[in-house]
């Protein structure tokens, strides 16, 4: 028997598919957690985690190479499998997805390798967060 697939992974997919994450706020519980390899502890609640998911979604995704080759999922969560490049360098790397009874994203927890790679995002992010993401 064929499992119906996840409304809320079906609209994680549709925000990535058209670069666009204005919908977040409507994706994501009021305690939704953000976790990453760049971040020392996790960003707490539905505005931090939206703020890291849209620059994180401007850098890896905005290029127009990024895509998931892979994923498996359940009915509370998902693991994406994803690749992209950004100024030359391959990310490989994983999306965990974890939502409520509501179809809210309560933990977003993202993986991301090479070495090369995470240090990449790493000073990326930064400047992205500190100087704000580019007007859509």
């Amino acid at each position: 028997m064929m499992r119906p697939y996840p409304e809320t992974l079906a609209r994680w997919h549709e925000l990535v598919e058209k670069r666009d994450f204005t919908g977040l706020d409507d994706l994501l519980a009021d305690d939704a957690c953000f976790q990453s390899p760049i971040l020392h502890t996790p960003a707490q609640g539905k505005a931090a985690t939206a703020m890291y998911l849209r620059a994180a979604g401007f850098l890896l995704v905005s290029g127009g190479k990024f895509r998931y080759p892979n994923e498996w999922w359940n009915e509370t969560s998902a693991v994406l499998e994803f690749e992209t490049e950004v100024d030359g360098v391959i990310i490989n790397g994983v999306d965990m997805i974890f939502w409520n009874a509501d179809g809210k994203i309560e933990r977003f927890k993202v993986m991301i390798r090479p070495l090369k790679a995470v240090n990449l995002v790493h000073e990326a992010m930064k400047k992205l967060l500190t100087q704000g993401l580019p007007k859509p």
